[in-house]
C-alpha cells in the first residue's frame, strides 16, 4: 500500500496493515502542543482575559481535564513521560536532562506499528536532535538550540530560505528570558506561523483516499519564552487587564525588589514589580492567541479535507510558566503554574461521546495509552499511563486518586522535590531538607497559604506522608526511611531505568 500526498509530491511509504485493521478504517491521531503554556492560558479557564477562539472550541466539542498535571515540569522529562506513556521513575529521566535515544515504550514507533503515517512537526527536544523514535518524517524548530554538530533546524533553513542574509534571533530576548518584546521580523518569519503552515501543508497533501490512519504531531515552541508576540497579536492586549502575580506567605525570602536592568534576563527568582510580571504576560498570552490561531488554521484544513469527525485530536502542554508567582519564573517548581497544564480532547465521532469537564487526576503519560485505546489496540503490560477515554465515558470508579510529580535539582538546592495531587490538595516534599509543604488547592487555588504547619490539616499531612513513602518505596531504603520519605543529600537525575 502506498500513501500518496494530493500534490503528487515524493511522500510514498509502503507498510502492511494487519487484516484485522484493514476492516475498519482507525482514527486520524492528531497531537497538538505548547512550549511552558500554563492551565489558565485558556479563555475556557481564565474567565476570558486569555483569548483562544480555536482552543475553548475543542474543549466546548470534547473534554477538557480541570486536573491535568506535568510529572516532571521541564521540556525533556515531560517529554519523556508524553513518549513513553511512564512514570518519571519508569523512563527514568528525573529533571532537565537528556530523552533517552532508546526507549522501552515509543508514542511514534507503537502508532507506526498499527499502520500509522506518522510525521512530526515543530519542537521534539531529542537527542540527538534528528532522533526519529519511529517517526517516518520529523520537519524540526528547536528555538536555535544546537545540541549536535552541525545541526541546524528546519525551521531556520526555511528561514534562511524566504530571508536570506536574515537573523531569526533579532528580537534579541534568549529562549530563557523573561523579558518581552515584539518580533522583529515579518510575523509570516515566526516560529509559530512556520509550525501551524507547515502542519496545513501536510494536511492539504495527504492523500485520504488511502486507508492509511495519519499520526501528526504537531509541536509549538512558544508561549515558551521568548516572549515575542507580532504586534498585531500584542495589540489584542492592549486594553485587557493584565492580572498580577498571586503571592504566597511563604515566599518572603525573595521578595526584595529586583531592578530587571541589573539582574540576569533569565533569573529563576526574583521579584521585579507587578508592572514588570505584566508586561511579561501580557506577551506571554499574545503568542498563545497567536498558536490559537495557527491551531484553527490546522482545525480547519482537517474539516476540508473531510478528516476532522474521524480524528481523534489531543491538545497539551509540556509544562506551565510560573511567570513571577510567588517571585519564581520558568518551570521545574511544584506549584500550580509550573506543573498544571492543559489538557483538551477531541473524540472521533464514531465514539459518541458528549462535551465534558473531567476532575479526575491525569498527565502527559496518559497521553499514548489514549490513542493506542482509542486505535483499537491494547495498552502494553507495564505501561504506567492510562486512557482517559475511560473518564470521558463517566467511568470513574478505578481511576487513580493522585498523580505523583518530581523534578531533579535545578535553579537551586533546594529545588529538589516530590509531590502528590489529586487538583485538590497538594504535598510536597523537599529531599534536601526535609521540609514540607501542603495547600488547599479547592479553598486555595493559587497556593497562598502552606497549611503544613497548621494543627487542622495535621491528619491529611500525615495521610500524604504516608502516600508519598508508599509511591517512593519501589526506589528502596534511599528515597524512603523509617516510614517517611527521606532526605537525600545527592540529586539522582538519570534513575536506574533510564534507557531501558
Amino acid at each position: 500500500m502506498k500513501i500518496l500526498p494530493a500534490t503528487g509530491c515524493a511522500l510514498t511509504f509502503a507498510a502492511t496493515l494487519p487484516l484485522s485493521l484493514q476492516a475498519d478504517r482507525l482514527p486520524h491521531i492528531i497531537l497538538l502542543m505548547t512550549d511552558q503554556q500554563r492551565w489558565d492560558a485558556m479563555g475556557c479557564t481564565s474567565g476570558g482575559i486569555v483569548v483562544t477562539p480555536h482552543l475553548d472550541r475543542l474543549a466546548a466539542e470534547g473534554t477538557r481535564f480541570a486536573h491535568a498535571y506535568t510529572s516532571c515540569p521541564s521540556s525533556t522529562p515531560a517529554r519523556s513521560g508524553l513518549l513513553t506513556g511512564l512514570s518519571p521513575w519508569h523512563h527514568g529521566l528525573l529533571g532537565y536532562g537528556d530523552v533517552a535515544e532508546h526507549c522501552r515504550f515509543e508514542m511514534p514507533r507503537l502508532l507506526r506499528e498499527l499502520g500509522y503515517y506518522t510525521f512530526g512537526i515543530g519542537k521534539m527536544h531529542w537527542h540527538p536532535q534528528r532522533t526519529k523514535h519511529g517517526f517516518h518524517e520529523v520537519l524540526l524548530d528547536e528555538s536555535g538550540r544546537v545540541e549536535d554538530e552541525n545541526f541546524v533546524s528546519d525551521y531556520r533553513q526555511w528561514f534562511q530560505l524566504h530571508c536570506p542574509g536574515g537573523n531569526p534571533d533579532a528580537t534579541g530576548i534568549g529562549w530563557n528570558d523573561h523579558g518581552a518584546a515584539v518580533y522583529v521580523p515579518d510575523e509570516a518569519l515566526h516560529p509559530t506561523r512556520w509550525t501551524g503552515e507547515t502542519a496545513c501543508e501536510l494536511i492539504r497533501s495527504y492523500d485520504t483516499a488511502t486507508d492509511t490512519p495519519l499520526f501528526l504531531k504537531v509541536s509549538f515552541a512558544r508561549p515558551h519564552s521568548p516572549y515575542d508576540p507580532p504586534k498585531r497579536w500584542l495589540d489584542l492586549y492592549e486594553d485587557k487587564e493584565i492580572p498580577a502575580p498571586w503571592t504566597g506567605d511563604w515566599c518572603g525570602r525573595y521578595a526584595d525588589r529586583l531592578d530587571p536592568a541589573e539582574a540576569a534576563s533569565d533569573a529563576p527568582f526574583g521579584n521585579f514589580g507587578t508592572a514588570y510580571a505584566q508586561r511579561s504576560r501580557r506577551h506571554y498570552y499574545a503568542n498563545v492567541s497567536f498558536i490559537d490561531e495557527e491551531i484553527g488554521r490546522i482545525v480547519a484544513a482537517l474539516k476540508e479535507k473531510g478528516m476532522y469527525d474521524d480524528a481523534l485530536i489531543i491538545f497539551v502542554s509540556d509544562h506551565g510558566d510560573m511567570l513571577g508567582d510567588h517571585y519564581h519564573w520558568r518551570k521545574t517548581y511544584p506549584y500550580e503554574g509550573s506543573t498544571h497544564i492543559p489538557f483538551l480532547v477531541k473524540w472521533p465521532a464514531a465514539m459518541g461521546l458528549a462535551p465534558s469537564v473531567v476532575n479526575q487526576p491525569v498527565e502527559l503519560r496518559d497521553v499514548l495509552p489514549t490513542m493506542l485505546d482509542v486505535a483499537g489496540s491494547r495498552v502494553p503490560a507495564g505501561m504506567d499511563g492510562r486512557s482517559v477515554a475511560a473518564l470521558a465515558r463517566g467511568d470513574t470508579a478505578h481511576w487513580r486518586r493522585y498523580i505523583d510529580m518530581e523534578h531533579a535539582t535545578c535553579y537551586s538546592p533546594e529545588n529538589y522535590w516530590c509531590a502528590l495531587t489529586d487538583g485538590r490538595i497538594k504535598y510536597i516534599w523537599n529531599f534536601h531538607n526535609g521540609s514540607e509543604q501542603l495547600f488547599d488547592l479547592e479553598r486555595d487555588p493559587h497556593e497562598l497559604h502552606n497549611l503544613a504547619g497548621e494543627a487542622a490539616y495535621r491528619p491529611r499531612l500525615e495521610e500524604m506522608r504516608r502516600a508519598m513513602a508508599a509511591h517512593l518505596a519501589e526506589r528502596g531504603e534511599e528515597f524512603v526511611s523509617n516510614g517517611r520519605p527521606a532526605v537525600r543529600k545527592e540529586t539522582m537525575l538519570y534513575g536506574p531505568n533510564y534507557g531501558k
